[in-house]
């Protein structure tokens, strides 16, 4: 009978055919195998464990998994680790969980997007500190999805061609209330306020975002116009008192089975006319609802707890339910292929610093999980749609300009007006 390693190796061989994948494993007892004359990838496997997990589960997520935990070691550039963890990944792709949530559904998370529940999530994931996510995101503090025009900007650029892209998306007018669902700390109304003249209200459910917003806004003298609030999109307490909304990087926490009642909090919120815009992580796959993937897990598990992502249909399907009529849809994958190995450049220029903040095991979690991201963008397996809409409850024509030029032109809005003539 052959041992875990020869049935594991001769399994490789058989899935891995065509092209040699560029892989060197070096099992615990110093054993190697080479799939390539010429590997720039080095797989060090230091327990049998994680081979047996690796043949009985999906591969992908045992890597992920086994990496930060140290049980394998991985040496190589970013992206010829994903596109090697990747093959690997399909030669033993395991079985879907259940609903295809994953991890969730194999503990039974039953609970998830509570209001308690989502403030846990939130925490988790944002509250780790601010001075690590300063180290490596732009001097505005925005962790979203940069704008490019050209794709050779830095981070800090295309962070600010971002921020403006979406006030001029928004045409953000002076003296109009803007509600930033999920503000982060603050980067977006910041910049809406000094270059657009807005009065603004963000939320969020970080307590280390919400302090630094509060502070930014006094520091930059804005706390007469902008406020900071600790709180649950659910329980924003206006009605119809917004001009324009803007969400960026929040809905992925919402939930599927919640994005009506989030929609109709933004319908609620919004002046009849108002505008809204919706900037999240899609779903490539149509049916999203069994929308486990490789690497799912991993994900659950480290990074997102609780996050899910619908198909662009069921955004669209869920707007048009609270009479937010759409008015123009961006995709912005590559956008945030390119900001994410920008962030992950940045964290491993300061690799020292981030370890001595916050641990080695959880360094690598933030590492892997961000090169590992843009390589699902660059790969189709995660898309980024923003989606503009208006309130449009009464009947007639709700204000919108004749065509998109207004978003990218200086003083090219014009309004559309039916005109009817003599007719």
């Amino acid at each position: 009978m052959k041992d875990l390693r020869s049935t594991f190796l001769d399994h490789l061989k058989k899935h891995l055919q065509g092209p040699a994948i560029p892989l060197r494993i070096v099992f615990w007892d110093g054993h190697e195998y080479a799939f390539s004359p010429t590997p720039l990838v080095t797989m060090r496997i230091h327990s049998a464990k994680v081979l047996s997990r690796m043949v009985m589960g999906s591969a992908l997520d045992v890597l992920g998994e086994a990496y930060v935990e140290g049980e394998v070691g991985m040496e190589g550039r970013y992206q010829d680790l994903l596109a090697v963890a990747e093959a690997v990944g399909d030669a033993f792709p395991g079985k879907k969980s259940a609903g295809g949530k994953g991890f969730l559904s194999r503990w039974g998370w039953a609970q998830a997007h509570t209001k308690a529940r989502d403030a846990e999530a939130v925490r988790y994931h944002y509250d780790v500190s601010n001075d690590f996510y300063r180290l490596w995101l732009d001097h505005n503090m925005v962790y979203s999805c940069g704008y490019f025009k050209t794709g050779s900007e830095d981070i800090h650029q295309a962070q600010e061609q971002k921020l403006d892209h979406i006030c001029r998306k928004l045409h953000l007018q002076p003296g109009e209330r803007l509600l930033d669902i999920g503000c982060g700390w603050g980067g977006l109304l910041s910049w809406a306020a000094r270059n657009y003249g807005i009065h603004g209200v963000g939320v969020t459910l970080s307590e280390e975002q919400f302090a630094y917003a509060r502070e930014r806004m006094e520091r930059e003298g804005l706390a007469d116009r902008v406020e900071i609030r600790l709180q649950d999109y659910r329980d924003i307490p206006e009605e119809g008192a917004f001009d324009k909304v803007s969400s960026v990087g929040m809905f992925e926490h919402v939930g599927r089975d919640k994005l009506g009642e989030y929609f109709g909090v933004i319908r609620r919120v919004l002046k009849e006319g108002g505008w809204a815009m919706n900037h999240g992580i899609t779903a490539p796959q149509q049916d999203d609802q069994n929308g486990h993937h490789q690497g799912s897990d991993f994900i659950d598990k480290y990074v997102f707890p609780d996050g899910e992502i619908p198909h662009l249909w069921r955004v669209v399907h869920e707007m048009a339910g609270q009479n937010l009529e759409v008015l123009d849809v961006e995709n912005l994958r590559p956008h945030y292929a390119q900001t994410l190995i920008h962030w992950v450049r940045r964290l491993e220029e300061r690799k020292d610093e981030a370890v001595a903040m916050i641990g080695e095991k959880r360094y690598r979690i933030w590492a892997i999980y961000m090169a590992a991201s843009a390589h699902a963008f660059q790969r189709n397996w995660s898309v980024l749609h923003q989606v503009l809409v208006v309130k449009q409850e009464q009947p007639g024509l709700t204000p919108r300009p004749w065509e998109r030029r207004y978003q990218y032109a200086d003083h090219s809005y014009r309004e559309a007006e039916v005109n009817w003539g003599d007719l």
